[in-house]
């Protein structure tokens, strides 16, 4: 049973600052009970009686419907829950119009290997935390691909797959997004900021075919990881502003070692944004060792100063970074070493 959090190896860059790195994946021990599935009745029973400690195991197949895991069904630090198959496991909500294919609301859960598609979005995620995401595919679907949300904390998407989202709603067809805009705080998060903090998001592919940007870390959320990943612009339709292939309105978020491409003739501006999008929020971000083929007419970078919402402050774009075809240049702010 995999074990999901583990300890980081911290190296310093040039500056001393401390860096965390790309975590191993968790090691493989026992779980205490084995449940087999192979219709989408059994997946759901399975889903809603699962106990810490389960390994549910889908065989290969079509699982039409939405599943949902309740906040009631969780793991714990000790006995995690795993569900897991191939990629011909395929979650298939058979509506990209209302809808989620799989809703996760538990924490202590690992989610791995499978597929979700034709729901209006993907995964959503509503007060997880310690959770895993591994491997999966998330394509054709009516908004974002992945979803966190109110307050899911302390997760990590890794390795996988996200393509053809926003075919229904194209403003909202980000590949991943983390938190809440302020103008959903008072449905979900009783007006209080959407606190999605300190999750990791490592070595995913995002692109092409969103029609929004790959990441959107909104506003209320802190001290997120986004590294190791490879984001393609293609179908980008800057709708609801989406030009970017992340736009930042958080706080404290490292961004390293990502690798983005635009292969030019899309609606799109610049490879990495911050925005100030609520007082106090688009702060303290830091952009590292990015490879950026921008092929459009703005930054590799570019930093939102002030705004109607206030001023920004404390935000980096390290000169290791590589940008390629932005026509305005690598950064609107001063580089730093």
């Amino acid at each position: 049973m995999p074990i999901l959090f583990w300890s980081l190896l911290v190296s310093c860059n040039k500056d001393n600052t401390p860096v965390p790195a790309i975590p191993s994946p968790p090691p493989v021990t026992g779980s205490d009970r084995i449940v087999n599935v192979s219709t989408a009745t059994q997946l759901k029973n399975a889903l809603l009686n699962a106990l810490p400690g389960d390994e549910i195991i889908m065989a290969d197949g079509i699982y039409k419907g939405k599943f949902v895991i309740e906040a009631t069904a969780a793991g714990t630090a000790a006995k995690p829950i795993l569900l897991r198959g191939s990629r011909n496991v395929i979650l298939d909500a058979e509506n990209i119009n209302t809808g989620y294919v799989l809703h996760l609301q538990a924490s202590y859960w690992t989610l791995r290997g499978f597929t979700l598609t034709n729901g209006l979005k993907g995964l959503m995620a509503d007060g997880a935390r310690h959770c895993l995401i591994d491997s999966i595919k998330v394509h054709t679907i009516g908004e974002e691909g992945i979803h966190l949300r109110k307050f899911s904390m302390l997760n990590t998407i890794q390795r996988t797959e996200v393509t053809n989202v926003g075919l229904k709603t194209p403003d909202y067809g980000e590949g991943i997004y983390i938190g809440s805009a302020k103008s959903n705080w008072a449905t979900y998060t009783n007006g209080m900021p959407d606190n999605c903090d300190s999750n990791r998001v490592l070595n995913n592919k995002i692109g092409p075919a969103i029609t929004a940007e790959c990441i959107d870390v909104k506003e209320g959320t802190t001290g997120g990881l986004i590294s190791g990943n490879s984001f393609d612009a293609t179908g980008i339709t800057g709708a609801n502003s989406g030009d970017s292939w992340i736009d930042v309105k958080g706080n404290g978020y490292l961004i390293e070692g990502n690798t983005g491409f635009n292969p030019g003739g899309t609606i799109f501006k610049d490879g990495y944004q911050v925005h100030v999008a609520y007082p106090g929020w688009g702060n303290d971000n830091v952009f590292k060792n990015n490879t950026c083929t921008v092929n459009a007419s703005g930054y590799g970078f570019n930093i939102q100063l002030s705004g109607s919402n206030g001023t920004s402050a404390g935000n980096k774009v390290y000169s290791n970074n590589s940008v390629t075809g932005a026509a305005a240049g690598m950064s609107n702010i001063p580089l730093s070493n």
